[in-house]
């Protein structure tokens, strides 16, 4: 694993942002804290009877209407002015707000992007075990869902972080300021409110990592289903498949259930502590004004009303930040585990070969797949591929074909043994120029949403009309893209949709041919192709590709005794000979069995 991966080195080219952000909601926090005041002075000096005659006993209020008017004012410019000063205020706060949210938002925003880059560039950089461990639906959640909600918190913290706070702190000294008797009411609301928090949370917390595991698994069946959906047709499994996704989105369902009704408890709750506050604010007002005690007015429990209502809305967006930080701790170990995650095939820093007569070697190379125990995929595999040599490779079904292919641009890496290209083993190449020797057209044919000319131009970014053409015209794939209204520049569905298995397969041989690659690949990529077409087919790959090296996967004999040798790999994984069709059909009791079964099934007419 890579050492422990910091989110938060995310937010430093943001950091301007990030500081602005809380400063902004300081501001806005203290105009929301001032009105509740000024309010007061409304009611107490402006609507009540005898308020100009009370308003002396207030330094503040009788300040501001002495600066503004001397000593000639009446209840109504008192009510206009602090109604004014209240107005102003809330304009200055919602500034204040404004600017706040936009800088955290930017913040936020350009954190997650650059999170969400960050994990892209590591899971292609990442083995096919490694993405296979994670699973595709998992990887999905993580660089989506748990990114989002990274990107939530990172906005919550700039805002609620110094807001609620503020609010709960300068909340509680302007209450106690209006009248300490208030504080009494906090005493007894807090405990109440916290306790309950609390232990609602101390249960919820743990779900919420539940709750994205469920998800991921309703993202992979519903990614399996998307995919697969010709087949789930094919099989009439929509009943089945709607059942698997039901099972799974109700798991989902019945998690989220057990938050929600846990969380459900809170506003109750707080509803019951927060009408309770408010009842007992009007309690000792109302009879400490009735006994006509100093320091308390109507004015001074309506603002008392407002400040404990704020205090306690505080203390539940505090409650909720630390929901918010459990849920973002869940996100953050999610999406670390893939950028932790250190690639298990590593590039070497050879660019250039050592030449020599083989372009490929297999030394006593043997393979498993990783996790897997039991008898090897491959053993003691020793194959020499001469330079121009076109190799076929033949076996029965899970003999370990596609593997040995794979050990060649190193999507694994053998388990025992060494796999040689140009006289350099494979671990030592730089992987980005031993790939780009390399054509690899495979088992299933992988196509992309975009143009013809696009799909093409993946095999060589700045390839020529011409190039195009040529390459199409070897692979037999020209006629039927000629055949398209908008020819190369047809749009193709995702995964290639709108084509037939064999157009698919030749235009896969296209996107290699292009790259006119030292080492060709054919990996079953013409099973899906009549004789006649696949005969024009190899014969254009021999005219085309004379000194490229070619090592083609097929199961139909016709497909590979053209071929200059032909390994035949055992049931055990092991290749025992490896020569032309004639001499193996003297040699080889598999590959005549081979011979022998497709002649009985039709497969093959001729030797």
């Amino acid at each position: 694993m890579n050492s422990k991966v910091k989110l938060s080195k995310y937010l430093r080219p943001y950091l301007p942002f990030a500081i602005i952000s809380p400063l902004m909601m300081m501001g806005e926090v203290l105009a929301d804290l001032c009105l509740p005041y000024l309010m007061s002075f409304i009611v107490d000096y402006g609507i009540l009877e005898n308020g100009l005659v009370e308003i002396q006993s207030n330094a503040i209020a009788s300040g501001i209407m002495a600066l503004l008017f001397d000593e000639g004012y009446t209840q109504m410019n008192v009510i206009v002015t602090f109604g004014v000063l209240m107005l102003l205020i809330t304009l200055v706060g919602g500034f204040f707000g404004t600017f706040c949210a936009y800088t955290a938002a930017r913040a936020a925003q350009g954190f997650g992007n650059d999170i969400r880059v960050d994990s892209y560039r590591h899971v292609m950089s990442l083995s096919i075990e490694q993405t296979d461990r994670f699973t595709t639906g998992s990887l999905i959640t993580r660089m989506t869902g748990d990114i989002a909600m990274l990107i939530e918190f990172v906005e919550m913290i700039l805002r609620m972080f110094v807001r609620a706070p503020m609010f709960l702190v300068g909340g509680t000294i302007m209450l106690l300021s209006l009248n300490l008797q208030f504080g009494t009411v906090l005493l007894c609301a807090l405990p109440v409110l916290l306790i309950t928090l609390g232990l609602v949370l101390s249960r919820a917390v743990p779900i919420f990592g539940v709750v994205q595991k469920k998800l991921d698994r309703v993202n992979a069946v519903v990614q399996e289903n998307i995919a697969g959906a010709r087949v789930v047709k094919a099989y009439v499994r929509e009943e089945y498949e709607n059942e698997r996704f039901g099972r799974a989105n109700g798991d989902l369902r019945d998690q989220n259930l057990r938050v929600l009704k846990l969380m459900a408890i809170i506003h109750p709750v707080m509803s019951f502590v927060q009408n309770f506050a408010v009842i007992a604010i009007f309690a000792i007002g109302g009879i400490s004004i009735s006994r006509g005690l100093d320091g308390m007015s109507i004015g001074t429990v309506m603002a008392g009303v407002s400040y404990v209502t704020t205090v306690l809305m505080s203390v539940m967006m505090v409650t909720m930040m630390f929901q918010s930080v459990s849920r973002a701790m869940a996100s953050a170990k999610r999406v670390r585990e893939v950028l932790e995650s250190d690639p298990v095939i590593v590039g070497g820093s050879l660019t250039e070969g050592e030449g020599g007569e083989n372009a490929i070697s297999f030394c006593d190379v043997g393979f498993r797949y990783p996790g897997t125990t039991g008898n090897p995929v491959l053993q003691h595999i020793n194959l020499n591929i001469r330079r121009g040599e076109t190799l076929a490779l033949i076996g029965a079904t899970g003999s370990g074909k596609t593997s040995l292919v794979n050990l060649i641009s190193r999507f694994y890496d053998p388990t025992e043994g060494v796999v040689t290209v140009d006289g350099i083993d494979v671990r030592d190449w730089d992987l980005t120029a031993l790939r780009k020797k390399i054509g690899f057209v495979q088992q299933k044919s992988e196509l992309f949403s975009d143009t013809i000319r696009g799909n093409i131009l993946w095999g060589k970014e700045d390839a020529t009309d011409e190039e195009i053409r040529a390459a199409a015209t070897v692979a037999q794939a020209a006629p039927f893209i000629d055949s398209f209204a908008d020819g190369y520049e047809t749009f193709i569905a995702e995964k290639g949709a709108s084509l037939s298995g064999g157009q698919k397969q030749r235009m896969s041989i296209t996107r290699a041919m292009v790259r006119k690659p030292e080492i060709l690949i054919l990996d079953d990529s013409t099973s899906a192709l009549d004789l006649a077409t696949e005969g024009r087919l190899r014969a254009g790959l021999r005219e085309a590709l004379a000194d490229t090296t070619v090592i083609m996967i097929a199961q139909r004999i016709a497909s590979v005794k053209e071929a200059d040798r032909i390994a035949v790999i055992e049931a055990d994984g092991t290749i025992l000979h490896c020569a032309p069709h004639d001499e193996l059909l003297r040699i080889s009791e598999t590959y005549r069995d081979i011979v022998s079964s497709q002649r009985q099934n039709g497969g093959e007419a001729h030797e």
